[in-house]
């Protein structure tokens, strides 16, 4: 097991992420640092760490470099800017960083209904793929584009940019099986119900009560579900070019 900081034992936010520290194969993170107590102020609470992945990416991309997962409670300040709890898990190209809530996992359990290790698991290899992304180029050709279409064209590519995050989240899982069979009986499941969780149509749907296609910016649930599948069915990194698919 990776050791972690003391301190993050005596926090109860903390403990929803004890399983990807200790138990996640393939997804375990070393913690190097903490400040504060999570729930107790607003200040911001952070610890940043190594994420590492089985090799899955380095073998499949030669010039591959690890992210750092970077926790945090309330606010973070990022390359991208300051965020708060309510941004949700994302990935800053600029700092080449994950950042995760404290309590973004208990929300998922809870408010969305999608709980398990490996619901979390794909969160984070959602992200990583964002990193992917950015490794490969794709996220500077999606700045190019910034100011040069519509926000209704830019929302677009901006489904098929995080469809393509979920297929590589799907990959890596493919891989990482592979490699310690590491999966349990409903895992696969798990991921699935997270990804069909967090579809615009179904979040505009519980929000708004109503479905606004052209402000999809990520995609609905059953395209998160079928590119997540797509790339955990297929371990293939070249079947993921959504940009080119006629049928998202």
């Amino acid at each position: 097991n990776v050791p972690f900081n003391p301190v993050m034992d005596v926090s109860r936010e903390v403990l929803w992420y004890r399983p990807i520290v200790t138990d996640l194969c393939c997804q375990r993170v070393r913690l190097v640092s903490y400040r504060g107590r999570p729930g107790t102020t607003r200040e911001e609470s952070a610890a940043e760490s190594d994420v590492y992945k089985c090799q899955v990416w380095n073998s499949l991309l030669e010039n591959y470099r690890e992210p750092t997962l970077v926790l945090f409670s309330g606010q973070v300040s990022s390359a991208c800017g300051l965020a708060s709890s309510a941004t949700g898990p994302f990935y800053c190209p600029g700092d080449e960083k994950l950042y995760i809530d404290l309590s973004f996992f208990e929300e998922m359990e809870v408010k969305l209904k999608a709980p398990g290790d490996f619901a979390q698991a794909y969160v984070i290899a959602h992200e990583v793929g964002h990193h992917i992304q950015k490794i490969m180029g794709i996220t500077d050709e999606m700045d190019k584009l910034r100011g040069q279409v519509s926000e209704k064209e830019y929302n677009q590519y901006s489904v098929r940019l995080e469809l393509q995050a979920d297929f590589f989240a799907g990959v890596w899982a493919n891989h990482s099986q592979k490699s310690v069979g590491w999966m349990e009986k409903g895992d696969l499941g798990e991921a699935l119900n997270a990804a069909n969780a967090i579809g615009d149509d179904r979040l505009q749907k519980q929000s708004t009560g109503r479905v606004m296609p052209d402000s999809f910016t990520h995609g609905t649930s059953a395209q998160r579900m079928k590119w997540f599948k797509k790339g955990f069915e297929t371990g293939d990194i070249n079947q993921g070019d959504t940009f080119n698919a006629t049928n998202l």
